[in-house]
């Protein structure tokens, strides 16, 4: 049986405690194995609970399942709200979640699902933890982007500019974070291609173990990174692309 947030904060007063969204697939998920495997306390995140569950099974006494659905933007601030009551304090919050599609045909519907996830969603996530570790007096928030969000996409316009926003977005909460002379550190995580069923696409190079993206996240999460490219190497792909003349790099 997992134990509520309180006992947890009785018998485990030292033990780092991280809310991960997104936690049913793909990056989110690995990374809350990992921690959990490490020993630290998780709150996993998602709307496909059933699969959370078979997480928690595996990490008892150490886990908590909790639903949440980032597009149901009026219960966001109320769930997470609960969350940090319940644990007292809470050291990470890591967003790991949103979609993207191809839609060379621009299939309004397709791009709407994409914009209320990627930014709607996100920016009622990130704005409530925010002020949650502000009113805490420390924590540490750090949410996935994409290298996308360094230009625009062809295939996938919503995508792109929806990590672009996230980018922006992080960046402005970072220097709030400063001029409110806060504790609150903030890490975006832009990742090329990572093996998950996100990495859509023939031909794709530099795809990176998710188990190997989880690691270099937490490692970077860890240190309090501001920016961080996964894998590294993208780092040098990021800085070719955000230099190119638009008569280039529109030819791709």
């Amino acid at each position: 049986m997992a134990l509520n947030g309180t006992e947890q904060q009785l018998i485990y007063p030292s033990l780092r405690k991280t809310v991960v969204i997104g936690a049913s697939s793909g990056i989110g998920k690995c990374i809350a194995e990992q921690l959990l495997s490490s020993g630290d306390i998780v709150v996993l995140c998602a709307r496909r609970t059933v699969l959370l569950e078979e997480i928690h099974a595996r990490y008892p006494d150490t886990s908590i399942v909790e639903t949440l659905d980032v597009n149901d933007t009026v219960n966001v601030e109320n769930n997470l709200t609960r969350i940090f009551k319940d644990l007292k304090q809470v050291d990470w919050l890591i967003l790991s979640s949103g979609i993207g599609d191809f839609n060379p045909d621009l299939d309004f519907d397709t791009e709407k699902k994409t914009i209320d996830t990627n930014v709607s969603g996100f920016t009622a996530v990130v704005d409530c933890a925010f002020n949650l570790f502000k009113n805490q007096g420390f924590g540490q928030l750090a949410a996935i982007s994409s290298i996308g969000g360094l230009r625009g996409g062809v295939g996938s316009p919503a995508y792109n500019a929806s990590k672009a926003y996230q980018i922006n977005y992080l960046e402005a909460l970072q220097i709030k974070a400063q001029k409110d002379k806060v504790p609150v550190y903030v890490t975006d995580i832009r990742p090329g291609f990572v093996d998950t069923e996100m990495a859509k696409g023939e031909e794709l190079f530099w795809v990176v173990p998710v188990t190997k993206a989880a690691d270099q996240i937490i490692k970077a999460v860890t240190k309090r990174r501001r920016v961080v490219y996964v894998s590294r190497r993208w780092g040098l792909i990021a800085f070719i692309i955000s230099r190119l003349p638009f008569s280039l790099y529109s030819k791709f």
